[in-house]
């Protein structure tokens, strides 16, 4: 028999460690400089190193009950650190660039499938955004804005929504990152990371709360391609209005929102605002005070997500991971560690459904990328040691140069009793569904696909004819809790030092699918994902699926009651 050190250094056994446990794999981008023996690919696609091809996307596994590998793939573009809001704007891109940089010293990169997203083109945009904003988005630029004042205005682009160079590229880079997650889920992923997304607050049609374009409402439209019932978690300290606008009237999206709730912005998110017609109880808001901590989060987000899961049933998962509600944030007023803001990432992947992670607000930009970088090692089952490896930004985590930060000692303002009464109100909401609502079959949109592009044409948005024709998206009409909501004088500014003009939050909520297939981002994978032609559901709203395939359809105007005054 063979002793346990020959067999231990055998070929044989070095094969399966090298197979079972692929160390030293990397799969990096390579924007600038691609490998002269690979090519980069084409569309906008990521160079794969050789030496890692088939070990992409596998994390190792964790302790405990939830140590099952995840296929994760992350979506990441140079880039998008080099955008800026202005001086003294709170949201700074940069802090994706300093994120990514913590991944690479940690070593998750070579855990995970990297990918750079394929800029979002304008009809995918345009698949929940009105042509006209999102011409208008591609139009402006810091010279020319002075020569539009009224699309300004019109558009709410301005002060707390900037025009900067390069803003219609970095609204492409971040929308075409989470779609492009999507895909990745829909053809068989079990995680995908975008934290450049996130944006929940853009509406139809016009910019709010730093966001420009919903990449979330895009992502869920995507999914919905493959999948009966989508669930939104949001944990960002403001409320999820663009997102929950967008599906208030169905029942295929549920949106589950935790967030600050009174004079704050944007004013939404009353635990009274449940949904409408068909989403009626679809939309369950947690509205909370400030200084809530850990354990009360806690006590709230896991009883309601279990539930939420037993009755909804969902296909695949969208976390918006917000930082802001991390303590000490410089627009927030939570208490709340990175381990527990990271306690729903790990309670979210513990029910083994797809999901999409995705970034938000966060503006004390050290913390932000402490959490997401900690967050993603919780979506790859491993725990990061606390002593921060040096990296590139090493000097904005002094003192201390750890990865976790102690809470402050603020008052909580939340009571056992108040906490108490929301989580009775939202799990006796839960009670009224119907278990994993059924949808009618109907043709399945297409799925996005990874053409080549042809380089001779600089425009590929000009590529597309007419017959590629789009699901149509409906405005409703007035909600009937829409009233109520309108006398919630939600600050309309959400930076410190803007001033308080107020303006009612209340958008018509929409819900639709799409036609059409376009490319979000390249499988860098040693083989393609196949092309899916089996049926699947679209949305099941009166109204909103076009049937006929002759021709597009411009996106409606909102009705009077809901346009900007």
């Amino acid at each position: 028999s063979l002793s346990r050190s020959s067999l231990f250094f055998s070929p044989l056994f070095l094969f399966f460690l090298r197979v079972t446990y692929p160390f030293g794999s990397h799969t990096q981008t390579r924007k600038n400089n691609p490998s002269p023996k690979t090519p980069p690919p084409r569309g906008g696609g990521v160079a794969m190193d050789p030496s890692s091809a088939g070990a992409g996307g596998n994390s190792l596994p964790s302790v405990g009950p939830d140590g099952q590998k995840r296929r994760v793939c992350y979506f990441y573009d140079s880039e998008v650190g080099n955008y800026y809001y202005g001086q003294g704007h709170p949201m700074k891109p940069h802090r994706i660039r300093m994120t990514h940089s913590l991944l690479a010293q940690y070593g998750l990169l070579d855990q995970m499938q990297v990918l750079r997203p394929n800029p979002a083109r304008d009809r995918d945009l345009c698949r929940f955004h009105a042509d006209d904003y999102i011409s208008f988005l591609r139009s402006v630029t810091p010279e020319t804005q002075q020569d539009q004042i009224r699309a300004l205005k019109r558009f709410n682009v301005g002060e707390d929504c900037p025009v900067f160079d390069g803003l219609y590229s970095f609204c492409q880079t971040y929308a075409g990152a989470s779609v492009g997650g999507a895909v990745k889920l829909n053809h068989g992923l079990d995680i995908a990371i975008n934290w450049s997304g996130g944006l929940h607050h853009a509406k139809k049609c016009e910019a709010s709360g730093f966001c420009y374009v919903n990449d979330i409402v895009l992502a869920i439209l995507e999914l919905l391609k493959h999948h009966q019932r989508v669930l939104y978690v949001d944990i960002d300290i403001h409320h999820g209005d663009g997102v929950e606008e967008a599906f208030y009237t169905t029942d295929r999206v549920m949106t589950v929102s935790f967030h600050k709730f009174g004079d704050y912005f944007p004013g939404t998110g009353d635990v009274r605002d449940i949904g409408h017609s068909k989403g009626k109880y679809y939309s369950l808001n947690v509205p909370l005070d400030d200084g809530i901590d850990d354990e009360s989060y806690q006590s709230l987000f896991k009883p309601i997500m279990a539930k939420v899961m037993e009755v909804f049933q969902p296909g695949a998962v969208v976390l918006q991971c917000g930082a802001d509600s991390l303590s000490g944030d410089r627009l927030g007023c939570f208490n709340l560690s990175i381990r527990g803001h990271a306690e729903c990432v790990k309670y979210m992947r513990s029910f083994n459904v797809p999901l999409l992670l995705l970034g938000g607000g966060g503006y004390t930009i050290r913390n932000v990328a402490r959490c997401w970088c900690y967050e993603t090692g919780v979506a790859l089952g491993q725990e990061l040691e606390d002593k921060m490896p040096v990296n590139e930004y090493y000097e904005y985590f002094g003192p201390d140069y750890t990865l976790h930060v102690a809470p402050s000692n603020m008052e909580n303002k939340n009571t056992r009793y108040e906490l108490d009464n929301i989580r009775t109100k939202l799990l006796d909401n839960l009670s009224k569904l119907r278990h994993a609502p059924s949808v009618q079959f109907q043709e399945r949109p297409p799925d996005t696909e990874f053409p080549e592009p042809d380089e001779d044409e600089e425009d590929q948005d000009e590529r597309h004819d007419d017959h590629d024709s789009d699901m149509e998206l409906d405005y409703h009409t007035p909600l009937e809790d829409s009233a109520r909501r309108s006398t919630i004088q939600g600050t309309r500014v959400k930076r410190e030092s803007a001033g308080a003009e107020t303006k009612d939050q209340d958008g018509s909520r929409v819900t639709g699918e799409h036609r059409g297939s376009e490319p979000m981002a390249e499988d860098i994978s040693p083989s393609k994902q196949a092309h899916v032609d089996a049926n699947a559901m679209a949305v099941d709203e009166p109204g909103n699926v076009k049937t006929e395939s002759g021709s597009s359809t411009k996106l409606p105007d909102p009705p009077a009651i809901y346009q900007k005054p």
